[in-house]
């Protein structure tokens, strides 16, 4: 931000502008610093209570712009439906689209299904097949939980966040930051320019060819599911029953 956005911002006239916005506009008073650090710890505490008892998760990332009567809708429904069989909980931003159809999924078939919602201006409201959610309000906070949780990513038809979230996986599995954990972009059509810069930065070398192995591309409910199965017995996965804390006032 230029010095004169700062002024701007403090002026009487000058809507009162939320924490996280202030936060990124620059320098500020060391007090005020960590009183935004004690409230990020408070994010995460809340966060991390909401979701302890959730059980290995497979996150999937899609747009909350897609209706019910999108063919995507039916696709990202089906596909968690047969996730959720495998024993995981589907996890979301909680928020309508796909986000909601991958948490019907799990319901339909029994399932357990949670979301991390972000608190935004136009109030994006947790959906209704959410059996345990979270409202966040920083999008950092609640990428750090999706992936914390998730031992596999799916990627459906999204937009900005949908896309930051999956680089944001590619790049820690890439690093070496998360074990190598099953990442699907479900949709070769609409993903097809995605595809083709992905495949633009290997010719630039700015990837590897081994990158390309990190990610599964696929139409096909079965073999998205196949690939999210292997990784069971790879991760040990299962879900735990952890006993609830009285001292902490938990509950599953």
């Amino acid at each position: 931000m230029n010095a004169s956005s700062n002024v701007s911002a403090r002026t009487p006239e000058a809507p009162r502008r939320q924490p996280d916005i202030r936060f990124l506009e620059g320098p500020r008073s060391r007090w005020d610093d960590l009183k935004f650090v004690i409230d990020i710890a408070r994010e995460f505490i809340r966060g991390f209570r909401a979701l302890h008892f959730s059980g290995p998760c497979v996150a999937v990332f899609g747009s909350a712009r897609f209706p019910e009567s999108s063919p995507y809708y039916e696709q990202t429904r089906r596909l968690s439906a047969e996730i959720a069989k495998l024993g995981f909980t589907i996890m979301t931003g909680g928020g309508p689209g796909l986000m909601e159809a991958a948490n019907r999924g799990a319901r339909d078939v029994g399932g357990r299904s949670v979301g991390c919602n972000i608190v935004l201006p136009m109030e994006q409201n947790p959906n209704p097949y959410l059996d345990r959610w979270v409202n966040i309000r920083y999008f950092f906070v609640r990428k750090t939980l999706l992936i914390k949780y998730s031992y596999a990513f799916v990627i459906v038809p999204g937009g900005f966040g949908t896309l930051d979230e999956f680089f944001e996986a590619m790049t820690l599995i890439q690093t070496g930051k998360i074990q190598n954990f099953p990442v699907i972009i479900f949709g070769r059509e609409f993903h097809h320019e995605l595809l083709e810069y992905i495949d633009k930065m290997r010719r630039l070398k700015t990837i590897s060819e081994n990158d390309l192995k990190l990610f599964l591309v696929t139409d096909s409910v079965d073999e998205a599911v196949d690939q999210i199965r292997q990784a069971i017995p790879k991760y040990g996965l299962k879900h735990i029953e952890r006993k609830p804390s009285w001292l902490l006032g938990e509950h599953r």
